[in-house]
């Protein structure tokens, strides 16, 4: 029983607050440490009074004075007493500055003050306030406070790394789920697509073979280069997003550019852009010409989509270097947001995921790019507009 309530004690002291138990804990020492001064001092004083009342008592015997002893003997009683409550004026006096500035001053600033700002770094940090949840460096002290401090600091950016790092695979895993999705899709609209491709197709053979005017056959032929590249098109739709063995060879970019700029200059707003290819006749790169067509059809139409009609210029250039032919697309458009550009190439990161755009064409161009071993990368021009560059091996 004696057991159990010694221990229901302890429990009931180790309860308290930190500051409580110190509270308890110094005035329970500073309490000891004045009683053990007052109680080791005071026999001291006695034996001192009561060897000098008998030093005097001695010399008296020698003139025996009944009154006067009397009085000497209240005298050093007196003295006694003034001296044990000076002693515990003294002594209490002292317990009490050293409690007030030890729980005024000392214990706020190392251990009060310490402890409050990790309970409130803890308590932002479950808020998930990120402002507040990391303790400043000039607030932490070399002590084992500090120390704690320090690895709660470490601890909590850690793990907001790992939280932004899980953020971002979800991020990406929602965009894969919709890949799958839109793969799915993809398969069943190449079926649909195939056979109206053929008819279309064959009837446009037909029509080249009823007309010898010029123009006619040059505005069927335009045809037919589209009708065989929709069928292209419809083929990869299945499988854009895998790696596939395709065939690889000399590309020569001046033609591959102007028939790019060809097939989207179908929109009516082409006619109202300038557009500049400045690629030399001989730049060549080493890829499949109908891949790399795709890519360039992407980054021309979305060049023409982000000019204004009548004012907007679209230029195309190249350059050789180490690591192979750079072919950059350049308009005067509005630019790439700032919020957009370094997740530009992650899928459905397009501002206009509207009739006009699904969000797609950059990751298949960037997926395109980097099956030929080359790389792709995105910026704004300083005098305006954005600037888009394909990086390929050289054709040797």
């Amino acid at each position: 029983m004696s057991d159990r309530k010694n221990s229901s004690a302890i429990r009931l002291f180790g309860n308290l607050k930190v500051r409580p138990k110190l509270m308890v804990l110094h005035n329970l020492f500073f309490l000891v440490l004045t009683c053990a001064a007052y109680f080791s001092l005071i026999p001291l004083f006695e034996k001192q009074v009561a060897d000098a009342q008998a030093r005097e008592s001695s010399i008296l015997q020698q003139n025996p004075s009944s009154g006067q002893d009397l009085n000497r003997k209240e005298s050093y009683a007196e003295a006694l007493e003034r001296a044990r409550l000076t002693l515990f004026l003294v002594l209490g006096s002292i317990y009490v500055l050293a409690v007030v500035v030890l729980e005024s001053a000392i214990m706020p600033l190392y251990v009060y003050r310490p402890l409050r700002r990790m309970l409130e770094a803890d308590a932002a940090t479950q808020r998930g306030d990120r402002d507040r949840e990391m303790i400043p460096p000039e607030d932490i002290l070399g002590d084992e406070i500090g120390q704690i401090m320090r690895s709660r600091n470490a601890t909590v950016a850690e793990l907001r790394r790992q939280e932004d790092e899980l953020a971002a695979a979800l991020r990406r895993l929602e965009e894969q789920d919709r890949l799958v999705s839109l793969g799915l899709l993809s398969a069943s609209v190449a079926h649909e697509l195939n056979t109206p491709l053929a008819v279309l197709n064959g009837s446009i053979e037909k029509l080249i073979e009823t007309t010898d005017d010029r123009p006619t056959l040059d505005r069927l032929a335009r045809m037919q280069r589209v009708a065989k590249r929709l069928q292209r098109i419809s083929e990869s739709l299945v499988d854009f997003s895998r790696v596939r063995n395709q065939q690889m060879g000399p590309v020569t970019l001046r033609p591959l550019l102007d028939e790019a700029w060809g097939l989207v200059a179908i929109d009516d707003k082409a006619a109202a852009v300038e557009f500049s290819n400045r690629v030399p006749p001989d730049a060549a790169v080493v890829g499949n010409p109908d891949r790399l067509m795709q890519v360039f059809v992407n980054l021309l139409r979305n060049a023409l989509n982000a000019v204004e009609a009548g004012a907007g210029k679209i230029d195309v250039r190249s350059r050789c270097g180490p690591r192979g032919v750079t072919i950059s697309v350049e308009d005067n458009g509005r630019g790439i947001p700032a919020d957009v550009l370094p997740d530009i190439f992650d899928a459905f990161v397009t501002t206009r995921l509207d009739a006009r755009g699904t969000g797609l064409g950059l990751t298949v161009a960037e997926g395109i790019v980097t099956q030929h071993g080359g790389g792709i990368s995105a910026s704004n021009r300083a005098e305006g507009g954005a600037r888009l560059e394909v990086t390929l091996p050289a054709s040797r």
